[in-house]
């Protein structure tokens, strides 16, 4: 790790005033700081700021500082975003990482943390050896010739499914963001991560309210269960009338370069039955557009599954 400063802004004004890196929990920072991949020469604690609180009293708004522990154990909060929080960690880093932190964080290809490898999100134009190299972790969607790596935040995943937006604050004031254009696809600048511009940060998350998520839940493929990123994860909330699907929203992590929202999922289960036949329908198309690499083919029919297995998880219990 190369020195830096460590200053704590007493307020956002000052924080937004300041030039340097935000640091809350730093359970990426630190870590990629520690990797030489990240190298600020000034580190601002902005943990002192008033950037917390967690309302439900219309939709959901959480402050960005707020703990991933606290939001997650929240009585308010919808199932499918408390799943994806307390499947994102292990406990130690949940009671540290902060929501706001956690949906900026950054991939976890292993040629973007390897600083003697080319990376086109470290260095752009040096190429992604991804491509052609160790690709299984990486994404089958959305996807272009400079970048292919995942997504790592599965709270953004269960967000996105659910209409969230971001409150973006500046020393100019305050926009709103829809979370699903907030991150961007990688094309040919994939060092461009997000709409975040210079002099912003992340104030709070806004989730509109929405009934029926309270019959919602988040899934998550991955190698082992304790503390691993997803090889396919799906979010997933259903209005279910006299056993048929009213509305659906479903998103998908793991297998993209963004957090994923399946309309054409979305589209087929609205009006249909609740049954396992409907569900593998809908499925089908989830990995519609997916460009496959040699290491990670399998995970366009894991995503269709997975899809079945949360539909199924919300309405019979069961699991494939």
């Amino acid at each position: 790790m190369r020195p830096f400063e460590l200053t704590a802004p007493p307020t956002v004004e000052a924080a937004l005033a300041s030039p340097g890196t935000f640091l809350a929990g730093g359970t990426t920072l630190v870590d990629l700081m520690k990797l030489n991949v990240l190298t600020p020469q000034q580190v601002l604690d902005i943990n002192e700021l008033p950037l917390r609180g967690i309302d439900t009293s219309d939709g959901l708004r959480i402050g960005a500082l707020e703990r991933m522990t606290d939001v997650a154990e929240h009585a308010g909060v919808y199932p499918a975003i408390s799943r994806a929080l307390l499947q994102s960690a292990s406990q130690q880093l949940r009671n540290m990482a902060s929501i706001g932190g956690n949906l900026l964080q950054r991939t976890r290809c292993t040629y973007f943390r390897d600083v003697a490898t080319p990376c086109n999100r470290r260095e752009p134009g040096s190429g992604c050896p991804a491509i052609s190299g160790a690709n299984r972790m990486h994404a089958v969607l959305g996807t272009s010739d400079s970048c292919v790596a995942t997504h790592a935040s599965d709270l953004a995943v269960a967000l996105v499914a659910l209409d969230a937006g971001l409150r973006l604050v500046s020393a100019t004031g305050s926009r709103t963001v829809k979370l699903a254009d907030f991150y961007r696809l990688p094309g040919e600048t994939p060092e461009v991560e997000t709409g975040l511009r210079p002099g912003e940060l992340i104030g709070e998350v806004l989730v509109p309210r929405l009934d029926w998520a309270a019959r919602s839940t988040y899934v998550k493929v991955r190698d082992r269960q304790s503390y691993e990123f997803a090889l396919c994860s799906v979010a997933v909330a259903l209005d279910v009338q006299d056993s048929r699907i009213a509305d659906a929203r479903v998103a998908a992590g793991g297998v993209a370069t963004v957090p994923w929202r399946l309309p054409a999922v979305e589209d087929a289960l609205r009006g249909a039955p609740a049954t396992l036949a409907a569900f593998e329908d809908a499925a089908s198309v989830a990995a519609d557009g997916a460009r496959p690499l040699p290491g990670n083919g399998f995970k366009v029919s894991l995503l269709k599954r997975t899809v079945v297995r949360a539909l199924l998880e919300l309405t019979e219990g069961s699991r494939l």
